[in-house]
């Protein structure tokens, strides 16, 4: 085969990354007529359309898709021969970091990053991806940097590290007509609750544990998220039960009482997690460090 270009190749992984070639355009600081030239070269060079356009953006062919891996080997080998990753500055870095989190994360650590980071690496910018289930996916093709939270699913295969051990409460209204001082078992199995319905893995351990102790519990509301159901819990007369980190940011925050769980629920632990070809790289190593300094202190209650 002919010799090719590395920004070639640059561009084959943007566009496999993005699903756009405005998007590689924008990723790679090009003009989008130049990324359209590179896709042209790229599909003259291989004998094949490498990317069709669908209702989801550019998608690989299945010669497109084999590609995809080599092609990141041999930049990530380049980036090292040419020190291209010998050093990151974070005061003057431009670099955008996309991290998949919960509600939760987002309300617990986005405050403390930003503060972070507008004090020590001001033109970085942060990009928070929902969790969903093609996360492993988004880790592997570098869609995402880093993804936090509770997350068994990432347990095999993807590099982790424990930030915080997390343990439920529960949260009623200030103003609630029949629980003041304490929350009993019977109010919790008597009372009106609210769930979630999404918002990661969490909530599912929360309804397990439940079950399998055979505890009776009113479900009359479900809602995707914590802090939207935290919201309407200030207002009515329903329980929520949460995690604790999030009882902590909304303490004193609103009419809320927390109160501990009447029964015993397993804790679990958060995580950052992330793919193999960032593990070496300093810039992720960078943000991995910032994070794991800001959450695993606890805050003051």
């Amino acid at each position: 085969m002919n010799t090719i270009d590395i920004r070639l190749l640059q561009v084959l992984d943007a566009i496999y990354r993005t699903r756009s070639v405005t998007g590689a355009a924008t990723a790679l600081d090009l003009g989008q007529p130049a990324v359209s030239v590179a896709l042209s070269k790229l599909r003259q060079q291989f004998g094949d359309p490498l990317f069709v356009r669908t209702s989801k953006g550019m998608e690989p062919t299945p010669l497109g898709e084999g590609l995809v891996r080599p092609v990141r080997s041999a930049l990530e080998a380049l980036a090292v021969v040419l020190g291209h990753r010998d050093t990151f500055e974070p005061a003057t870095s431009e670099r955008t970091f996309r991290i998949c989190m919960t509600d939760i994360s987002q309300l617990v650590l986005l405050p403390k990053l930003w503060a972070t980071l507008r004090a020590t690496a001001p033109n970085i910018r942060i990009e928070i991806i929902p969790l969903t289930k093609d996360i492993a996916r988004l880790l592997e093709s570098g869609e995402a940097d880093l993804a936090l939270g509770y997350l068994p699913q990432l347990e095999a295969g993807f590099y982790q590290n424990v930030l915080f051990v997390q343990h439920f409460v529960c949260m009623v209204s200030a103003h609630h007509p029949r629980i003041q001082h304490e929350l009993t078992l019977h109010h919790f199995a008597s009372e009106d609750h609210a769930v979630i319905s999404s918002s990661g893995s969490a909530p599912l351990l929360i309804d397990q544990e439940i079950a399998r102790m055979g505890i009776k519990r009113k479900i009359s509301l479900k809602i995707p998220n914590f802090i939207g159901a935290a919201l309407v819990v200030e207002h009515t007369d329903l329980i929520i039960t949460i995690p604790s980190r999030l009882g902590d940011v909304l303490h004193g925050r609103g009419a809320l009482r927390t109160f501990a769980v009447p029964f015993q629920l397993p804790q679990y632990e958060v995580k950052q997690h992330w793919h193999e070809r960032y593990h070496n790289d300093p810039g992720s190593q960078w943000l991995r460090r910032v994070i794991a300094e800001l959450l695993t202190t606890r805050p003051a209650a």
